[in-house]
Order: C-alpha cells, then structure tokens, then sequence
C-alpha cells in the first residue's frame, strides 16, 4: 500500500471510530431518556417477569419502546431447555405485556434480524 492510500485508510479508520463513539453516546443518552420515563425499576420488572418462569435465569434486558409502550424486555433461560422465554413488563405500570417462548432457531433469526436494523 502506497502513502496516499495509507493515509486515507487511517483516516477512515478514525472517522468510523469516532461514529461508533457517537452511535454509542446516542444510545446512552436514549437509555437515559427512557429510565426517565419508566416509573417501574429494573430490580421490580425483574422480579414480575422471573415469577412468570420459576427457576428461570435472565440472559438479557433491556428498556425499549415497543408499539408504542415502555417495555423492561427480559430473555429469561428455563432449567432443561434450550428455548429462550421472553417476559415483558409494562415500565410505567408494572404489568406483564407479553410472554413468549422462542427456541434456538427463532432466537438465530431474531438476531439476524435485529443485526440488519442496526446497520
């Protein structure tokens, strides 16, 4: 590679470094909105969705708007099982929005889909 090139890889490189800090700091700033709206604490939507899978173990949450509600989203990993329950609880009130169980196929699928959206 000659100077010229080289140079120019750098700054890219140092471009795409600084968008990913921005995209990073964005979202920060976006989670920090959203617990300003959530009137329901992690630790409590934590233990709403884990009474709905005894013995279950969480894997991921998160805060989000989903269809227009505040949601904690909980992947919760069931004992004996590979399947993945997903629990989400209402942020300002405290209720169970929805529970679904996804299996191995589906949670490959949701990731592939949510890796696209966020290119």
């Amino acid at each position: 590679m000659n100077r010229k090139h080289y140079v120019a890889s750098v700054a890219a490189a140092a471009l795409l470094s600084s968008l990913g800090a921005s995209a990073l700091w964005a979202t920060e700033e976006s989670q920090d909105a959203l617990k300003a709206e959530a009137k329901i604490t992690l630790e409590a939507a934590t233990q709403t969705a884990l009474a709905k899978v005894p013995g279950g173990t969480i894997k991921s949450s998160e805060l989000e708007q989903e269809h227009g509600i505040l949601i904690w989203s909980f992947d919760i990993a069931k004992p004996k099982t590979r399947n993945i329950t997903e629990v989400q609880v209402d942020a300002k009130t405290g209720a169970v929005v929805s529970e679904t169980t996804e299996t191995p196929k589906q949670q490959r699928a949701e990731a592939a889909k949510e890796k696209a959206e966020h290119k």
